[in-house]
């Protein structure tokens, strides 16, 4: 069996890989350019990315490949159509992330709702020491207990985020397709105009692609912190931009981006340095035990399709 990975570096230099190396001949690169794409897996019968886009230019002269393994939940970057029509088999990781999304999602909640940083950085400058005051109480933060927590997308990890808002004593309001769990429904338009924190958990697609748009952001509450652990294109970011930029909403925070890493012409280079904006390279998923959870589910997807077991089939 020859199996391709396209994007090693995207997985980290500290996850061991032998589940995968075991399975058959296996060709590492640490990145590819998207011109190289189908030079690499040209022999291929199964290719292993994460962020690269897989479709007919890249694959249409690739005969052997059978099946892709996303080392991610989310499948966007592949033509799940073109798939189908090749015969190509899919797999994907669900569910692998949860707890780490989850930890990153509340850790940038609490970052711009406490100003924990902010704190920080006055002791360690030194200048708590030169105050001559034994506190110091601005900027002023609130008690999450004293806020609605809106979730828009109620898979696993929007969930998860809710019983954690909820177990800090947040009262919670969830936009999902149907009632289950404990949450109260609401739609998303809802949310926008009650939540005091909205975090966003939705895959990316035709439906959901800017759905957090400019006219919704502008009916949040000016002190609305909104953070986004999904998918870049989930949310109109200019719009999201201009918001900060305007006051007309409290913080943000951002873990993922229509284009990554984003480019100097993006919206948020206007908002950089902000203290009520949080910006992270699309790390939270990327927890260590999240990425070897990550690597031995591809090692079972892998050895699954070749024992006939539709074991995690998005095509």
């Amino acid at each position: 069996m020859k199996i391709v990975i396209l994007d090693k570096d995207t997985l980290g230099g500290d996850i061991e890989l032998s589940p995968i190396r075991n399975l058959g001949e296996c060709t590492e690169y640490g990145t590819t350019d998207y011109s190289l794409v189908a030079e690499r897996v040209a022999d291929a019968e199964v290719v292993v990315t994460n962020k690269i886009k897989l479709n007919e230019e890249t694959l249409d002269a690739c005969k052997n490949v059978k099946l892709i393994c996303v080392a991610a939940t989310g499948f966007d970057n592949i033509d799940t159509e073109f798939c189908k029509e090749r015969g190509i088999a899919l797999c994907n990781v669900p569910g692998y992330s949860t707890d780490s999304v989850a930890q990153v999602t509340l850790s940038m909640a609490l970052e711009l709702v406490t100003h924990l940083s902010t704190y920080r950085n006055f002791v360690h400058s030194g200048n708590y020491s030169e105050s001559g005051i034994a506190n110091k109480l601005s900027p002023v933060y609130h008690e999450l207990s004293s806020m609605v927590w809106g979730v828009i997308g109620g898979g696993a990890i929007g969930t998860k985020v809710a019983e954690i808002a909820k177990a800090f004593g947040c009262k919670v309001l969830v936009c999902r397709r149907k009632q289950e769990g404990d949450f109260p429904l609401a739609d998303i338009d809802t949310i926008c105009e009650q939540a005091d924190i909205i975090s966003v958990h939705l895959p990316l697609s035709d439906s959901t692609r800017g759905i957090l748009n400019r006219e919704r952001i502008g009916k949040c509450k000016k002190t609305a912190i909104i953070i986004n652990t999904a998918r870049g294109a989930v949310a109109d970011e200019e719009a999201l931009a201009d918001a900060i930029k305007e006051k007309r909403i409290g913080g943000l925070g951002v873990d993922v981006y229509s284009k990554e890493p984003f480019p100097a012409e993006h919206p948020y280079t206007d908002i950089l340095g902000y203290d009520n904006v949080c910006l992270t390279p699309h790390m939270g998923w990327g927890s260590f035990e999240a990425r070897n959870r990550c690597i031995v589910k591809i090692a079972e997807n892998i050895g699954g399709f070749y024992k006939g077991e539709q074991r995690n089939r998005v095509v």
